[in-house]
């Protein structure tokens, strides 16, 4: 019998709150500041899991305002390939770090803390990029 090593899915949600934007400081490797996201469930809609993630990881709840773009590129997560739905969300309130988010906060778009984990630098750059310029990335991204 064949074995499938096909890619995961997975969902981010860029959480725009108090004129800025959430990011999540990882308890498991690989350790580092990240968007808040995460793997979606058997059986679970990738927006489900999108709200889920974001409540678990920062106890915000958020709303949906768009599915922003599709990052697949196979070396985007160095524990496996995934496929990464990304969500840009609203909130309200301040985030609390929940479950696997050692910390949660609200960085300024122009004060983003660096290194960012797996391609999170590019996800928030073409985020940046579309707020300034109404531009999605290119379907080759």
């Amino acid at each position: 019998m064949t074995s499938y090593r096909n890619p995961v899915p997975t969902v981010d949600v860029i959480i725009e709150v108090n004129g800025g934007i959430v990011l999540i400081e990882r308890r498991n490797p690989p350790l580092g500041w990240a968007i808040v996201g995460g793997f979606v469930d058997e059986g679970e809609a990738v927006w489900t899991a999108a709200v889920r993630e974001a409540r678990e990881e920062t106890s915000l709840d958020v709303v949906l305002t768009e599915q922003f773009f599709c990052y697949s590129a196979p070396d985007r997560d160095p524990r496996r390939h995934t496929i990464s739905v990304v969500f840009i969300a609203s909130a309200e309130g301040t985030p609390v770090a929940a479950d696997d988010a050692a910390a949660a906060k609200v960085f300024p778009a122009d004060e983003l803390p660096s290194p960012l984990v797996f391609d999170h630098a590019q996800i928030l750059g073409d985020y940046l990029t579309y707020r300034r310029t109404g531009e999605r990335p290119p379907p080759t991204r």
